[in-house]
Order: structure tokens, then sequence, then C-alpha cells
């Protein structure tokens, strides 16, 4: 994945269109179009291999529509300029958070120590709970 392609390709493709926004802001808010929906059709990433891109299709299936487009939108803030930089920025991380390969797990074994340990916890209930019995 080449990240400066992705992120220009994001800048130049992507769709953005704008409402009004709820939140704080007071009279301001009934007025002004401050909230950023951000759409950009998958195919026209560059930067992302063919397998990354079915990998991005595969994870972020619920923000992709029939268009193959993915959406994000920003209303963080009271100015439209900054939710459109918080849109676009939103939806680079996603796309990069999407594609980075997992890592693979190690098996691990339980320490001899806290094997010991589980098994002395499991005898000293053993003994308080034959203790309890009542004997006839």
């Amino acid at each position: 994945m080449n990240r400066k392609e992705l992120h220009e390709s994001i800048e130049k493709n992507a769709v953005l269109t704008f409402s009004r926004s709820g939140g704080a802001g007071g009279q301001n808010v009934n007025k002004v179009n401050t909230k950023v929906h951000a759409a950009i059709p998958v195919k026209s990433l560059e930067g992302l291999s063919d397998e990354e891109k079915i990998l991005l299709r595969t994870k972020l299936r619920p923000n992709i529509n029939r268009e193959d487009c993915l959406f994000v939108y920003a209303d963080d803030e009271r100015y439209q300029e900054r939710n459109r930089a918080n849109a676009l920025l939103r939806m680079e991380n996603i796309i990069v958070k999407a594609v980075k390969p997992q890592k693979k797990r190690k098996k691990t074994k339980p320490t001899k120590e806290s094997v010991e340990k589980r098994l002395k916890q499991k005898k000293i209930k053993s003994m308080i709970k034959k203790n309890r019995r009542i004997e006839w």
C-alpha cells in the first residue's frame, strides 16, 4: 500500500456533500451546513492492490453501499472546513486500518509456577469445603 498515493486519490476522488449538523453551536446549527458526508468509489482508490481492495470490501461491508462507495461522515466541529478535513482523514485511517494485515497469534503455555499456584489454590479450596461437611 502506498499511503501518499492513497491520500492523494482520496483528496481528488472523494465526493463531499453537506447538511445541517446537530449538537453544540446554538442558533448557528439551524442555518449553516457543517456536517460533511464523504463518499468515494472503492475502485477509484489508488495506492491499493486488488487484494487490498477485496479485503477492504469485506472488512468495511457495512460502510459500503451497492454502488461500491465507501461512506464516512463528520460533524464534530462547528466549522465546515474542519469537518471536511476530519472526514477525509477519518476515511484514510479507516482504509489503512482495514487493509493492515492482522498479526498471527503466538500460542503460549502457562508457566510452571502459575500451574502450581492454581493447583495449590484448588487444594486449599477443597480442604475448606471438606472441613465444612458434617459427619453423622
